[in-house]
């Protein structure tokens, strides 16, 4: 029944019908730079439509009742047999299947692949989060797989394939699979060293028999998982098909989903092995070697879903200045909210801007770029994965009141946030793994030094950051609890030089004050006052 108590006014429309990609400036100049101009044509239109598709009401509406409606669990059947099946809302399939089909697993079978299906990735997850990780797995096993050229024969035209074929059949089957991973155990967690999963072989060659657990196993609906166990000649990587060729189940006891913070429409799992099935992948021995490309590519993916959510928190945030009034006026046209608005999406840019750059590299394939990944990515993993979580925090506050509520969607963003920092190795891990880079391969020191060499001259506080990390690196004075103070450093210049080559003057102005210059409180909203910080605000507005 209506009341005649007031009129609803001054409330801001929702952020729908747009297209996701067209109207993300950072993203849309990044694939412009560093695609190929003979593919640009076909890049745009085919983004621009999965950019439609995730800005369309239809979309948002999968990634709640996705959200609201997380996967259940069923060891067993009416009949009691044992089936260890994940049940999905509809609205999981839909966003699923829509990355797939967008190519979000295709990345290693076409030109400028890489590129293209990191700008998609971080399209499509603005919409939900949760359904980045089958698809990150699953782009991220075909590395592992190719040191074993037979196995890579057999499996990639599945992995890669862009049709979601969903349900459990043998392999061989389906027109297209999904990947999980399985390295962490109780006992160890990163330390996967430590693992006590006991790999078996069997009579036929480079068949095995598991016995153990893995504490965090991905994606548990997935057809393939590339896991980590004990064999004679020590820590060695496997493939465990969930169903056998023959059709039979394999053993893989799923003990409970975990219940998290966030991502919660996806599936996170405890298994047991127990007599289970597996191919080796790579020698003996050699496990952490073969699938350290996997870990590297899905540490990227942590940078991407990281500058994903930041975009999607800024662009809720910028829109909601545009419209809302306060005090005489747009919230926007505030001069301290013009500070605050600016400095997140300054923020948000420096992150797509290095993750693009990054996934080019990985296009590119020279020995020269692979070196620079070997620092650049955990760096990257390191520094734009933190930023994420304040940023969030700092975004929703934008929308006052209305941002701690529900139907925002800015809780939804918040509970994710922290995630990218985690998965996939945390803080310490990144930290440490670039001093193991620069210890171990002095060549990816000196790509990642070339890199930020090009924009040298640029900017005298960007030249002062260059200098200071020289000197950093030059200590080695208890460099080991020095570690993440040097993987911020690295990081920050990294994205200062990208920023001082490609990005507006302004942008760049603003970034090499504040993150290099100093000039720059301890919160969000602090920059420096007499600089265009209406232009980095305008540039960060979502309108296509």
């Amino acid at each position: 029944m209506a009341t005649g108590t007031h009129a609803v006014i001054n409330q801001v429309p929702p952020l729908v019908g747009y297209d996701v990609f067209g109207a993300d400036r950072v993203l849309t100049e990044a694939v412009e730079r560093h695609l190929d101009p003979g593919l640009l044509d076909e890049a745009r239109e085919e983004l621009s439509r999965l950019g439609r598709t995730a800005g369309s009401v239809q979309a948002q509406e999968w990634g709640v009742l996705a959200n609201e409606n997380p996967p259940r669990l069923r060891t067993h059947d009416r009949y009691g047999h044992r089936i260890d099946e994940v049940d999905f809302h509809p609205s999981w399939h839909r966003l699923l299947g829509k990355g797939v089909s967008a190519g979000l697993t295709a990345a290693w079978t076409r030109p400028g692949g890489h590129l293209r299906r990191a700008a998609g990735f971080l399209v499509w997850t603005q919409v939900e989060a949760g359904n980045g990780c089958p698809l990150s797995m699953t782009h991220a096993a075909v590395p592992a797989l190719r040191t074993d050229p037979e196995l890579a024969a057999e499996w990639e035209p599945r992995l890669t394939s862009t049709v979601y074929d969903q349900g459990l059949r043998p392999a061989s089957q389906k027109a297209g699979v999904l990947f999980g991973m399985g390295m962490t155990e109780k006992q160890g967690g990163s330390d996967v060293r430590a693992n006590t999963t006991v790999a078996r072989p069997l009579a036929e060659d480079g068949t095995y028999e598991l016995t153990g657990h893995k504490w965090f196993c991905s994606a548990p609906m997935s057809d393939g998982f590339l896991v980590l166990a004990q064999a004679p000649g020590g820590l060695t990587c496997f493939l465990v098909p969930r169903v056998l060729e023959d059709g039979t189940r394999n053993v893989f006891l799923i003990q409970r989903l975990k219940d998290k913070l966030g991502n919660r429409s996806n599936a996170s799992s405890e298994v047991e092995f127990d007599g289970t099935w597996a191919r080796r992948v790579g020698d003996e021995g050699r496990g952490v070697r073969t699938i350290i490309e996997m870990v590297a590519v899905t540490r990227l993916d942590c940078a991407l879903g990281a500058a994903s959510l930041m975009r999607q928190a800024v662009a809720q945030a910028v829109h909601h200045c545009t419209y809302r009034e306060a005090f005489g006026g747009k919230l926007i046209d505030k001069s301290l909210m013009r500070n605050v608005l600016a400095d997140l999406a300054l923020e948000s840019e420096a992150a797509t801007t290095l993750s693009l750059r990054l996934a080019a590299a990985y296009d590119d394939g020279s020995e020269q770029e692979r070196a620079f990944l070997r620092i650049a990515v955990p760096a990257a993993k390191y520094w734009v994965t933190k930023r994420c979580t304040p940023l969030v925090v700092e975004a929703s506050e934008c929308l006052g009141g209305n941002g701690y509520v529900e139907e925002s969607g800015m809780p939804r963003l918040l509970r994710e946030s922290p995630l990218n920092s985690i998965w996939e190795g945390a803080g310490n891990v990144q930290a440490l793994d670039i001093l193991r880079a620069m210890q171990r391969e002095p060549h990816a020191l000196n790509a990642y030094l070339e890199e930020i060499g090009r924009a040298r001259g640029a900017d005298h506080r960007l030249d002062g950051a260059i200098k200071n990390l020289l000197a950093e690196l030059a200590d080695l004075d208890g460099i080991e609890g020095r570690a993440r103070r040097l993987a911020e450093r690295i990081a920050l210049v990294l994205q200062g030089a990208l920023l001082v080559q490609y990005a507006p003057a302004e942008v760049a102005d603003v970034f090499c004050a504040s993150r290099l210059g100093g000039d720059w409180g301890a919160a969000f909203g602090t920059l420096p006052h007499s600089l265009d910080l209406a232009s980095v605000v305008e540039r960060a507005r979502p309108v296509s």
